[in-house]
């Protein structure tokens, strides 16, 4: 049987599949992948029909990674200030709506594999943004921490992020949607309606609800990200 599975590990490896994933690999992180199992692995989620794996072990330690190396980037940056705003700007930054725009714009998009009732789920930031966080998890097996560091600092921070503007601008959509709730004379209200465990991952989905009406949903990995998303999404219906 390993014989086998050696065999098909082989004919992967020097496929046409496998040199179009090497390409698209470094095109995004401009690391050269050593082992593209875990790269494969990274872009399966788990709701493509007959997945026995998907990528949810990876996006659990790639999302553990990009936090360390956020935290560590913002650390040195800002030695001046304290716990609370460094927790805030980092959390700014790998929000799920965040990293699912991210994701996008380095063409993370093009090579996740996922059925399409998964995208209608939980919309395209959920699904990109965790294969995102896959993707560092492999880099970080496959090539260790500081190439994972480099390839996040260099090519989704310092290119697709303006720290100041980030500093600048509220990102606290759930604020946002209360003022702007308070003056169209309306209630709001968040309604956490699942919560599910995949593998040991725990997922939330929240509600917003302005009125009588749903207006967003969101999901995260707690509360309170999933109430961030779904006021996100509520703001984007309002301006519809």
């Amino acid at each position: 049987m390993s014989s086998i599975v050696n065999s098909l590990l082989t004919l992967f490896t020097f496929s046409a599949e496998a040199r179009q994933l090497r390409k698209g690999v470094y095109n995004i992180t401009q690391v050269t992948p050593h082992n593209l199992q875990l790269y494969k692995l990274a872009f399966q989620h788990g709701s493509v029909p007959g997945t026995t794996y998907s990528n949810e072990r990876l996006e659990f330690l790639g999302d553990a990674v990009l936090s360390l190396i956020i935290a560590e980037h913002l650390f040195k940056k800002y030695p001046l200030k304290e716990e609370g705003f460094l927790t805030e700007i980092r959390s700014r930054i790998v929000n799920r709506a965040s990293l699912g725009k991210l994701a996008k714009k380095l063409g993370v998009d093009t090579l996740v594999q996922y059925h399409k009732s998964a995208r209608h789920k939980s919309g395209f930031q959920f699904v990109y943004g965790n294969a995102l966080e896959a993707l560092i998890g492999a880099v970080y097996l496959d090539r260790g921490y500081e190439h994972s560091r480099i390839f996040v600092i260099n090519q989704l921070l310092n290119a697709h992020i303006d720290l100041e503007d980030l500093i600048q601008n509220d990102t606290n959509y759930k604020s946002q949607l209360i003022i702007w709730a308070n003056r169209n004379q309306k209630k709001v209200q968040f309604k956490t309606v699942c919560t599910q465990s995949q593998k040991g991952i725990k997922e939330f989905t929240a509600q917003a609800i302005v009125g009588e009406e749903l207006m967003g949903q969101g999901q995260g990995r707690n509360k309170k990200q999933a109430e961030q998303q779904a006021a996100c999404n509520a703001l984007q219906a309002t301006s519809a």
